[in-house]
């Protein structure tokens, strides 16, 4: 099959469309932030730089750190931006640009995100590390795609639905990390469990301004989630798709966030370098 110039969209360098990117200007290690300015700030850490490219919101710098060549993408913030780079960073690696035709063989991205969250316990301390073992989508991207949930992820799905009460039109979906990615970064200094991903950053997570939220205690009803010790961490805006897409391209992907906020305690960070460059550092030496 070829793809069409309508369906893969290339620039005229022969670039994917919105990253900008050409095939081996990609590693194969890839760090998704949100962020554009936070790209600079784990590229720093590099020992060498071979490329910087800048489209849109869409910064990617590719090097190498103790040997590890990586790619660091932002993607911007939202689901929709990420349905954006998951098809392209596949596209990069699994389609043949120059003919448009899938690949004969299959290569698999090794992809984790790093960003900021608010944490839904009231126990953990502001700039705790937040690993996703899983992420509840309550966003749309995962329902455009054929996507083949397991087991587990049907009954953990149905486990959350039957105890937290979601108003009506919202149909959230779940999606698990890859284990193996998630063995990587569990560490006695990290708290793992699910994490929500929500459509915006007020409404969707239950914060009234002028305009009250439908939900205004979602963030507490997710908090007293339980089931079989696993528990619901984190409120952020990317993982689910990034999961989802991630595992029916057959890449290995997981999040892990600096806890910025702690809902329940309603008190937020006043200044995050630190604690953020202390993760970086974490997840380069893991990765």
């Amino acid at each position: 099959m070829q793809f069409p110039a309508t369906e893969l969209v290339l620039d005229a360098n022969g670039a994917v469309y919105h990253l900008g990117l050409q095939p081996h200007q990609l590693a194969t290690k890839i760090i998704l932030v949100g962020d554009q300015d936070r790209v600079a700030k784990i590229s720093r850490f590099f020992d060498t730089i071979e490329h910087r490219i800048q489209h849109r919101e869409f910064v990617s710098h590719t090097g190498t750190f103790q040997g590890k060549r990586l790619t660091v993408l932002s993607t911007g913030i939202g689901t929709d931006n990420i349905d954006i780079c998951m098809a392209e960073l596949d596209a990069l690696v699994n389609i043949d640009l120059s003919t448009r035709t899938e690949k004969a063989i299959q290569s698999s991205l090794e992809i984790v995100r790093i960003g900021t969250c608010g944490m839904l316990q009231a126990d953990m301390e502001l700039h705790s590390f937040v690993l996703s073992s899983h992420a509840l989508g309550l966003d749309n991207i995962a329902h455009f795609y054929p996507i083949n949930w397991s087991q587990e992820e049907q009954n953990l799905l149905t486990q959350i639905t039957t105890q937290v009460e979601f108003p009506k039109g919202i149909a959230p979906y779940l999606s698990a990390a890859c284990p193996e990615m998630v063995q990587k970064f569990a560490s006695a200094q990290v708290r793992k469990g699910i994490t929500v991903t929500s459509s915006g950053f007020y409404g969707p997570q239950g914060r009234s301004l002028r305009l009250p939220s439908l939900m205004p205690n979602i963030h507490l009803a997710l908090g007293n989630f339980e089931h079989e010790g696993l528990q619901i961490v984190n409120f952020e805006m990317e993982s689910s798709a990034i999961f989802a897409l991630g595992k029916a391209l057959g890449h290995q992907c997981t999040s892990i966030c600096l806890g910025v906020a702690n809902r329940p305690q309603e008190i937020f960070s006043t200044g995050i370098d630190q604690a953020m460059d202390e993760l970086i550092a974490f997840v380069l030496e893991r990765i």
